[in-house]
């Protein structure tokens, strides 16, 4: 998929790059429809896109994600691909996908890593810098 041409916010948005050209952008939004804060849960979307900026392609092997909420709990997911999918982008190409997470506070952070490989076989991670999911009830 392309980048869509949108301005970020750089509150929202958290950008890394890695030695190997790949680029990870995330942009976090709360999703209050969805939320349910009697019981509590709170739930966020994030929108990620991965470009290759590198001269090689690569592929998209696994995750490992680190969601800490308010309390400092932390939950680790590990799985493979993204989406269900593993995607491969050669140089120039970018990936982008919208997954969830619910909270069972108003606010957290998230962080993590893809497993990736290089056509050469080089296996890396590329890292995914945290960043915060945060309700509207939170900052009040």
């Amino acid at each position: 998929m392309a980048e869509s041409g949108e301005t970020e916010d750089p509150k929202n948005s958290e950008n890394s790059e890695n030695q190997h050209g790949v680029q990870i952008k995330v942009r976090p939004e709360y999703l209050p429809e969805r939320a349910n804060p009697m019981q509590p849960m709170y739930f966020f979307s994030y929108e990620v896109t991965i470009a290759n900026r590198g001269d090689l392609a690569v592929r998209l092997v696994s995750r490992y994600w680190r969601i800490r909420d308010a309390y400092g709990r932390i939950e680790e997911v590990r799985g493979p691909g993204v989406v269900g999918k593993q995607p491969r982008l050669v140089p120039g190409e970018s990936f982008q996908y919208t997954s969830f997470c619910p909270l069972p506070t108003e606010f957290g952070t998230m962080e993590g890593s893809y497993q990736m490989v290089l056509d050469d076989g080089t296996e890396f991670d590329a890292a995914i810098p945290v960043f915060q999911l945060i309700s509207p009830q939170a900052v009040n």
